[in-house]
C-alpha cells in the first residue's frame, strides 16, 4: 500500500498544475494553517488547484487512495478546521471573477475572497449580498446560508444563487442550477460542501450606487439603553437599515456599540442613527467605512455560536447585557445581536434555511490568544448560548456556529429537509467522502 501511495503521489505532484504539499515538504507547514489557532491539522495531502482540471485529478488521488477530502476556498469557517489525514482541496488559487453588468450576475471562483469580489463589482454600482470579514470565502458563504450585512435589503447571498460548478465524489464535473439538476440546486442552498467541491458560482447582483455606516461605542451603563435604542430602529426604520448591537472585550471592562449599516447615502442614515447618536456615548462615526472590525484577525484561537430569536423584549435584552458583562479578557472577543427580518422574512424561496423567519441572531464570538483561556472562553460561548434559551426558535444559523453535534445540524437545516437532504447526499456522495463540515449523512 505504502509504495501505491508513493507512486500515486509522485503522478499527482507531475499532473497537477498548481502544488502539491505532503508531510516534509517545504510549504506543507504555512498551507495547513488555518483561520482558528485551536485547530492544528496535519493533512495527508495538500493540493493547491490552479484550475478545475487540477481538482478532478485531485479527487481521483483521493478515492484511489481511500482519502477523505477537505475543501478550503476563504479557510475561515470553524466547522471545517480539522483535516488530519485526508486530502485539502485548496482553491485559493481559483480566485478569478467576471462581472456581467448587463445581466447584473458574477461569476466567480471557487477561492474568490470578499474582498476580491467587491472590487470587481463596486465600479459598476453593483453588489452581491453577502458578508464577513475581505478574506473569507465566498463560496462557503453563500452555499452554508450565512447571513450578511445586506440581507434586509435584499434577502440572504443563497438566495441570489444562480447556478454551482462541481466536481463531485466521482469525479465528475456536474453543473447545478434551476433547470438543471434541480435536486442538487436545492440542496445547495444552504447545505453547504456536503455534495462535492464548488468550482465556481454564479451569483444575482444588486444595484447599490451607496452604501453607509455608522458606529456609535458606548460605555458599558449606556449598554441597557443603547441596545433598546437600536432594536427601535430596526423595528421602525426600512429594510435597508441593518446592522448588529454588539459588546466587544477592553480593559478594564466591556464597551458597548451600536452598528447601523444602510443601502443608501450616509445623509439619510445620520438621520435613522440619530436615536443612537443621542445617547450619551464616547465616539461615534459615520461614513463608508470597511466592516472587518467586527470580526478577529486570524492566527487567534477561536469559538462561536448563535440562537435565533423569536423576539427581543426588555427581558431578552438584559440576559443579552448579562453574557457582555462576562465577555472575556484580553482577546478579541465579541457579542452580538444581528437583525433579520426585512427580505430575508419576505422571501418566498423553499430553501433549508429554517432561521430565515426569526427577526434575531444573538452570537457569541470568543477569540483570545492563551491556550490557558480555552476554558474560560468556551464556557462563557455555551452560557451566552444557554441564556437565550427562553426566547430561541430552536434553529440556528450553521455558518455560525462550529461543530456542534448532529442535532444542531438538524436545527440549521430543518428537520423536514433533512431527509430530502439525505437523499441528495445518497445521490452524489454515497460514501460520505466529503464530511468535513456540517456533514449531512447519505440515508
Amino acid at each position: 500500500m505504502a509504495s501505491k501511495a508513493h507512486a500515486a503521489l509522485a503522478a499527482l505532484r507531475a499532473d497537477l498544475a498548481g502544488e502539491v504539499f505532503a508531510p516534509g515538504d517545504p510549504g506543507y507547514d504555512g498551507a495547513r494553517v488555518v483561520f482558528n489557532a485551536m485547530a492544528d491539522p496535519h493533512p495527508a495531502v495538500i493540493a493547491r488547484c490552479a484550475g478545475v482540471t487540477d481538482v478532478v485529478r485531485a479527487v481521483r488521488f483521493a478515492r484511489d487512495l481511500d482519502l477523505h477530502i477537505a475543501v478550503r476556498g476563504g479557510g475561515q469557517g470553524l466547522a471545517g478546521a480539522v483535516v488530519d489525514g485526508a486530502l485539502v482541496v485548496d482553491l485559493r488559487r481559483m480566485h478569478e471573477v467576471t462581472v456581467d453588468p448587463a445581466a447584473e450576475a458574477v461569476r466567480i471562483g471557487g477561492g474568490t475572497t470578499m474582498s476580491l469580489l467587491d472590487r470587481a463589482t463596486r465600479p459598476h454600482g453593483l453588489v452581491a449580498a453577502v458578508g464577513g470579514t475581505p478574506g473569507t470565502g465566498v463560496a462557503g458563504f453563500v452555499l452554508g446560508g450565512a447571513p450578511g450585512w445586506l440581507d434586509r435589503a435584499f434577502g440572504p447571498a443563497v438566495d441570489g444563487l444562480i447556478g454551482v460548478e462541481l466536481v463531485t465524489a466521482d469525479a465528475e464535473r456536474v453543473h447545478a442550477n434551476a433547470d438543471e439538476n434541480p435536486e442538487l440546486f436545492w440542496a445547495l442552498h444552504g447545505g453547504g460542501g456536503n455534495f462535492g467541491v464548488a468550482t465556481a458560482l454564479t451569483l444575482e447582483l444588486h444595484e447599490l450606487p451607496r452604501f453607509a455606516v455608522a458606529l456609535v461605542r458606548y460605555r458599558p451603563e449606556c449598554g441597557p439603553a443603547a441596545v433598546r435604542a437600536f432594536r427601535e430602529v430596526i423595528d421602525t426604520g426600512p429594510d435597508e437599515v441593518g446592522g448588529a448591537a454588539l459588546c466587544l472585550s477592553g480593559q478594564p471592562t466591556p464597551v458597548c456599540g451600536a452598528l447601523l449599516t444602510y443601502a443608501g447615502g450616509e445623509e439619510e442614515l445620520r438621520g435613522l442613527a440619530e436615536p443612537l447618536m443621542r445617547l450619551p456615548h464616547e465616539t461615534q462615526s459615520c461614513g463608508t467605512g470597511a466592516l472587518g472590525l467586527l470580526y478577529p484577525p486570524g492566527g487567534m484561537r477561536a469559538h462561536c455560536s448563535a440562537q435565533c430569536l423569536a423576539g427581543l423584549p426588555d427581558a431578552a435584552v438584559d440576559a443579552f447585557l448579562a453574557r457582555a458583562a462576562q465577555l472575556p479578557a484580553p482577546g478579541s472577543s465579541r457579542l452580538m445581536l444581528l437583525p433579520l427580518g426585512g427580505a430575508v422574512a419576505s422571501a418566498a424561496a423553499d430553501h433549508p434555511l429554517p432561521y430565515r423567519r426569526a427577526p434575531w441572531i444573538v452570537h457569541p464570538f470568543a477569540c483570545w490568544a492563551d491556550p490557558s483561556g480555552d476554558g474560560q472562553a468556551l464556557t462563557w460561548v455555551r452560557e451566552a448560548d444557554a441564556g437565550m434559551d427562553p426566547w430561541s426558535t430552536g434553529a440556528v444559523c450553521l455558518d455560525l456556529i462550529g461543530d456542534e453535534g448532529p442535532e444542531r445540524v438538524r436545527d440549521g437545516l430543518g428537520a423536514g429537509n433533512l431527509l430530502r437532504l439525505e437523499k441528495v447526499k445518497r445521490r452524489w456522495d454515497p460514501d460520505n467522502v466529503f464530511r468535513f463540515n456540517h456533514n449531512i449523512e447519505p440515508v
